[in-house]
């Protein structure tokens, strides 16, 4: 693979990818702070937690703290303490794995299913109601790009 080349200052193209790259930025951190308020406001919970209960949501057998690490793309450290206070708060369960002594697998509790459940319930309402001014054409438009532009990164950096 060669090296890109230099892209000229003055090349308007150049400017207006920044431009979108600063927009993207900014739509995405204004969303996320309105979620982080409305999980705060409506539920006394985080993102970090929400996004926990979300991942396991997805595996009714829960999962190994390693493999959750692993699914949110974060460290075992980041995802201790998320899942120490869960627990404490009775959302989810530590269970044993068979023959490794050391490992833990967590999963929802019938009371995390019900909270996981209103709080995506929410969560969903709470994107339709910010991202209520694009049709469902002009979504799925703009996902399919996004998700051509993810490809094409993910076979740049290989």
């Amino acid at each position: 693979m060669s090296a890109p080349s230099p892209i000229l200052p003055d090349d308007p193209a150049s400017k207006e990818r920044l431009r979108l790259w600063l927009r993207f930025l900014k739509a995405s951190r204004a969303i996320e702070s309105q979620i982080r308020d409305n999980l705060r406001r409506e539920f006394a919970s985080t993102l970090p937690r929400f996004d926990v209960m979300a991942a396991l949501s997805r595996y009714s057998d829960g999962l190994k703290m390693s493999q959750l690490s692993e699914v949110l793309r974060v460290s075992n450290g980041n995802v201790t303490g998320i899942v120490d206070r869960l627990v404490e708060d009775g959302f989810l369960v530590r269970v044993a794995v068979p023959n490794d002594r050391r490992a833990w697998q967590v999963r929802l509790t019938e009371r995390g299913e019900k909270e996981f459940a209103a709080q995506a319930a929410a969560h969903e309402s709470w994107i339709n109601e910010m991202l209520g001014e694009f049709g469902a054409q002009d979504a799925a438009n703009i996902g399919n790009r996004l998700e051509q532009l993810e490809t094409s990164l993910r076979e740049k950096k290989q």
